[in-house]
């Protein structure tokens, strides 16, 4: 799971929310960070696509420790 935070959010807690890593299929830049997840939804975050890779690798690397 990743915390990630949509975009155009306002308020204290910025629209965060968690996301299960395994089922996001593709990420992309379109200038936005936009996640496709498997069933074809897709979320647009505020966050870099480098750093929701990040965050995956860190999370899949965490589970095989």
């Amino acid at each position: 799971m990743i915390k990630l935070t949509k975009f155009n959010s306002d308020g204290k807690k910025k629209g965060e929310f968690i996301l299960n890593a395994e089922i996001i299929e593709t990420i992309e830049e379109t200038p936005d960070t936009v996640i496709t997840l498997t069933n074809g939804k897709k979320l647009i975050v505020e966050e870099p696509m480098e750093d929701v890779v990040r965050m995956v690798v860190k999370y899949k690397r965490a589970l095989f420790k």
